[in-house]
């Protein structure tokens, strides 16, 4: 008993370490510099017109082990766990994320056998565990971007209202960076400080698109660049795509009063057989403990379990209406 408490103690204290490493704040000027070269390197490998000359600058790391870094430049996921991971605005690494998530999946791993649990149940535990902070990147991420969707017409109406005072675009993005709330400022701000610096307007507008992966922002760099060739005027330009945007917000709360009955009957279905499985355990044990004692009981399960991820999702493409 003192060696089970002494490892989960251990354990414990791990994984907050890890999780104080993660989140702390690492916004130091290093870091700044370290964002605006990235910039620049995304232009490098779309062949921009900046590339020229650019050869020199280092690779970022995903790791600040050597080792671990090393690890994952093996993998070509890595690049998109790293872009995965801005996009939620987080300041973690990408070997952060992987050696925390290896961590708890051990550590949930190593509990649950000293409980004395069938392997397949520690394999689970270690599985859910170990996916919390993907789990975690992926709610921020979400969050984000509906914020900066809620907030894209009003950053819009300034921009065009500052095109008819006589102010040029760039002062116009520089107003949204100063005088919009996150994630609309940061993202605007950044994208004028990459065309201060000397970034082409074009490549700072798409990598605004990359980092911002919505559908709304790519009509809005699409409008833009279409503009600066052809020319227009812009300031009415800007007035119908934030029209457009706010008509498809409105026309989504729509569906989404229209399926709101369907997305009840798809939460009462998903949840049904978990909580039969429950009540049955509590008010007959005999009759849910052949599950567990059989050994096709597992088996059962698992195949249960998977008929009812497929099933889910399966009703969840069916309510969700892309609009």
């Amino acid at each position: 008993m003192a060696s089970l408490l002494a490892i989960l103690t251990f354990l414990i204290v791990a994984i907050v370490f890890l999780a104080f490493w993660l989140f702390a704040s690492t916004d130091t000027q290093q870091e700044q510099i370290r964002r605006r070269m990235e910039s620049v390197q995304k232009v490098e490998r779309r062949g921009g017109e900046a590339s020229l000359g650019l050869n020199l600058i280092r690779d970022e790391m995903l790791s600040g082990v050597p080792a671990v870094h090393r690890v994952l430049m093996r993998f070509s996921w890595s690049g998109r766990l790293k872009d995965f991971i801005e996009q939620s605005g987080m300041r973690a690494k990408p070997g952060k994320i992987v050696l925390l998530s290896c961590v708890l999946a051990f550590g949930a791993y190593v509990a649950t056998r000293f409980f004395h649990a069938p392997l397949w149940a520690c394999s689970a535990a270690g599985i859910a565990l170990g996916a919390v902070p993907f789990a975690v990147i992926a709610f921020k991420r979400n969050r984000r971007l509906r914020q900066f969707e809620e907030h894209f017409p009003e950053a819009l109406d300034l921009l065009g209202r500052a095109v008819r005072a006589g102010h040029a675009f760039t002062t116009g993005m520089e107003m949204i960076g100063k005088e919009s709330p996150e994630p609309i400022g940061g993202e605007f701000r950044k994208t004028f400080e990459e065309q201060n610096f000397g970034l082409p307007m074009r490549d700072a507008l798409l990598n605004m698109t990359e980092r911002v992966p919505l559908l709304d922002v790519r009509f809005f760099v699409t409008a833009m660049l279409v503009q600066k060739e052809t020319g227009g005027n812009l300031a009415e330009i800007l007035d119908n795509l934030s029209r457009v945007i706010r008509d498809r917000f409105r026309i989504y709360r729509e569906v989404k009063t229209k399926t709101a009955a369907g997305r009840l009957s798809a939460m009462i279905l998903i949840a049904l057989p978990p909580i039969m499985m429950i009540l049955l355990s509590n008010l007959n044990p005999s009759y849910m403990r052949v599950l567990f004692d059989d050994p096709k009981g597992p088996i059962v399960l698992a195949i249960a379990g998977t008929l009812q991820l497929i099933g889910s999702a399966i009703i969840w493409k069916i309510i969700h209406i892309e609009v």
